[in-house]
């Protein structure tokens, strides 16, 4: 049975059920769950293995075209926050497969996203009449409100993981998106014009800024990966995450995206880091060799193309075996230009 109410407590429900018709509620009442000593997420650790996810993409790929679909795709789900389609609070993530010869048709939307390559080679994707060709573990810009399709004229099925700030964009009310008149782009420029611009620490003399979005938006692994190999060997490494470089708008030196915040870093052999957390809820893809994420009491074994999600303000350790290389994401640039970041370390 029911506790019965304090006598206060029924003194005092008149009073709320006459404001409550005029669409008003006691504060007092609900304060102490709205404004928490800690974060207080819904979020839970999780880990999306990637032998569980090839078959179902494959299956998915034989059940639904790239065209009737728009975009093929399998939301990642966080257990905590389960039919709300999103990884985090304020982040979606979901894994992409184009088979051989498809197009995702052309559209642009408000909502800022990232690919990053986990599977195959040869397939494309064109940013307002700018094409690139994509490899496992390099990192691609779909800036907001720019058409943009994905094609894949190779001989294997090409998989990503795509990041938005669905959630984010959806809270402000801002969510607008428009399909193209074609599938396909016509696309002008050359595969490196973009790279050629913005990637060699310079760019066109007559270039200005029309969004804070990197103009870079195709970060090859290949450069990254030979960055991180040089600061293995000629710096010392962090106590919680081994060597981290940050994605950067090479114009401005700030965030790569004004709403996402990327990351890639190498945990060395044998690396057992120090506890760390943050605010910030972190996303992490692996993309080379193996390891564990130690958190909230339990283990997650990570391995190639397996996804794993840390939440806000838990404290987690990572370990490797040997070298392993893990490209992360979150919504830290909000979180920073709002002055609600934090971090914690030991």
């Amino acid at each position: 049975m029911a506790s019965p109410l304090p006598a206060a407590a029924l003194e005092r429900q008149p009073f709320y059920d006459k404001i409550s018709k005029a669409n008003m509620t006691p504060l007092w009442e609900v304060l102490h769950g709205l404004i928490t000593a800690t974060p207080n997420t819904p979020c839970l650790p999780y880990l999306w293995k990637w032998e569980t996810a090839w078959p179902w993409l494959l299956e998915a790929g034989q059940l639904i075209t790239a065209k009737e679909a728009e975009r093929r795709v399998l939301v990642l789900e966080n257990p905590g926050l389960r039919g709300r389609t999103r990884i985090t609070h304020s982040l979606y993530a979901g894994l992409q497969i184009i088979m051989p010869g498809e197009v995702a048709p052309s559209h642009r939307h408000s909502q800022s996203a990232l690919r990053f390559v986990m599977q195959g080679h040869g397939a494309y994707t064109a940013v307002d009449g700018e094409k690139v060709t994509m490899s496992v573990g390099d990192f691609v810009i779909t800036p907001s409100w720019t058409f943009h399709d994905h094609g894949n004229p190779s001989d294997e099925p090409m998989v990503w993981l795509d990041a938005l700030d669905v959630p984010l964009v959806e809270l402000l009310d801002a969510q607008f998106m428009e399909k193209d008149a074609a599938d396909s782009q016509t696309t002008s420029e050359a595969a490196n014009t973009n790279l050629a611009r913005f990637g060699n620490t310079m760019k066109p003399v007559e270039y200005k800024p029309s969004s804070r979005t990197s103009p870079l938006f195709w970060y090859p692994y290949e450069r990254t990966r030979d960055a991180l190999e040089t600061m293995k060997a000629h710096s010392d490494m962090h106590v919680c995450w081994g060597h981290k470089l940050q994605y950067t708008n090479p114009v401005t030196g700030d965030w790569a995206m004004p709403t996402i915040g990327t990351f890639m870093q190498l945990l060395p052999a044998g690396f057992k880091g120090a506890a760390y957390r943050s605010t910030d809820s972190m996303v992490y893809v692996c993309v080379e060799g193996t390891g564990r994420c130690h958190i909230g009491g339990q283990t997650l074994e990570f391995g190639p193309r397996d996804v794993f999600i840390c939440p806000s303000w838990e404290s987690y350790r990572l370990e490797s075996d040997g070298d392993a290389v893990l490209f992360s994401y979150s919504d830290r640039p909000v979180q920073q230009a709002l002055d609600l970041w934090r971090e914690s370390i030991g």
